[in-house]
């Protein structure tokens, strides 16, 4: 595909979700499908969920046209997490549909890693639909990660998955419009597991023959801050002997405006932590095997570390449940 079509995809899935965002806010309003404030919501008023709509439109049109394969993966993603939208899974269940849903995507997607593929792609869609749906707890947050991810891979990658990544930065682009604080609607975990199954996509094809070695290797970094988001909540709650699956609202960006950040600032610092990852992860992408590990380690350390550092930032609250576990 030239240069020109790829911008014609990713300029058509803009204003796909552009137009279908508020829609989905107004039918998520119709139906009662509203975040309320509570003890642990950061927000004000009722705020409807359902922007995952918005978002499908976009990526809809972009793996259509480039990797139709994508729609049944991330289609199985929208409606899983839309699922608990309406009334929340058990812990179990939701694990068990996220592998599947992994599963599903290592069929359709041919990796360098040959069988194993099998494990490592269902592993990756488990971790980064969680880190992704941690992050959906702030306004804009998850969406500017997101964003700032997907510039990342259609740097890195080319060809189909390059217009994928655009597909994806425009799309998120266009709902952060609706999405900035104070948000007018919310991704919900529908929003959050089909961002995270489009961005797993990319990270597959990053790993796939038609790219370098050293590509697949880069990409890591650019999915680093989402795991880490995981890593810092299993450490937490282990530490406060609480269920692993049990919310709260000690992440770092909790912290963060607890310490008087404001939300746009946390917002502009994780973005611009991802858009550091993503730097270094261009820069491993030309170097030869050991040292692009090297790099890659070092930048997922350097996030795992500022994450601990932004968490001791103020004091922590006793676990509870919350809109994004």
């Amino acid at each position: 595909m030239t240069p020109e079509a790829s911008l014609a995809v990713a300029a058509g899935a803009f204003c796909a979700s552009l137009a279908a965002t508020p829609l989905a806010a107004r039918l998520a309003t119709h139906v009662g499908l509203l975040d309320r404030p509570g003890p642990l919501k950061p927000h004000t008023r009722a705020t409807p969920y359902l922007g995952g709509l918005g978002v499908a439109a976009g990526v809809g049109l972009g793996a259509a046209v480039v990797m139709p394969w994508l729609l049944v993966p991330a289609g199985m993603a929208l409606a899983l997490g839309t699922a608990d939208d309406v009334r929340p899974l058990p812990p179990a269940l939701r694990v068990l549909g996220e592998l599947a849903i992994g599963l599903a995507l290592a069929a359709v997607v041919s990796t360098r890693v040959g069988a194993a593929g099998y494990v490592l792609v269902p592993a990756a869609t488990l971790a980064l639909i969680n880190g992704f749906n941690l992050l959906d707890g702030l306004d804009a947050l998850c969406g500017a990660v997101a964003l700032a991810a997907a510039i990342g891979f259609s740097a890195l990658l080319t060809g189909d998955p390059r217009t994928l990544a655009l597909a994806l930065a425009a799309t998120m682009a266009a709902f952060l419009i609706f999405n900035r604080p104070p948000a007018k609607v919310y991704l919900g975990d529908g929003g959050a597991y089909l961002v995270a199954v489009v961005v797993t996509a990319l990270l597959a094809c990053a790993w796939s023959p038609a790219q370098s070695r050293s590509t697949g290797i880069a990409a890591l970094a650019v999915v680093a801050l989402p795991v880490v988001e995981v890593v810092l909540a299993l450490f937490r709650r282990v530490r406060s002997g609480s269920s692993l699956v049990a919310g709260d609202r000690d992440h770092p960006y909790d912290v963060l405006v607890r310490s008087g950040w404001s939300i746009r600032r946390t917002v502009s610092a994780y973005m611009l932590a991802e858009l550091a990852a993503v730097a270094l992860a261009l820069a491993a992408s030309h170097l030869v095997d050991p040292f692009a590990w090297v790099l890659t380690a070092l930048t997922a350390l350097g996030l795992l570390a500022t994450g601990f550092r932004a968490a001791s930032a103020a004091p922590n609250h006793k676990p509870m449940g919350e809109r994004s576990t």
